[in-house]
């Protein structure tokens, strides 16, 4: 997997591309352990081909610290990750763009 970042002024945006799974949500998990000053978090998925349960866990830790301090949206998501989130509930949870 790919993870690309952009930190503007208290704007985050990551964009990812490939398979976010138990090889590679370590890795996105160590990208995120610092959000501090950060108001909106931003994923583009527009290249993510895959997410299981371990990339779910990164994502719904970034939820939770961002629900503290600001924003976090998810965009650009494909049919299949869709089915993913709303199979696991995760459409209702996150802000899906």
């Amino acid at each position: 997997m790919t993870i690309e970042k952009t930190n503007d002024n208290g704007s985050f945006l990551i964009v990812l591309e490939g398979r976010l799974d138990t090889t590679t949500a370590p890795g996105l998990e160590a990208e995120l352990k610092d959000l501090d000053g950060i108001e909106k978090l931003t994923f583009d998925f527009e290249k993510l081909e895959y997410i299981s349960s371990a990339g779910l866990r990164v994502l719904l830790a970034a939820q939770k610290a961002m629900d503290k301090q600001g924003s976090l949206v998810v965009r650009n998501v494909n049919e299949t990750i869709m089915e993913i989130f709303e199979v696991t509930g995760f459409n209702d949870i996150l802000s899906i763009e």
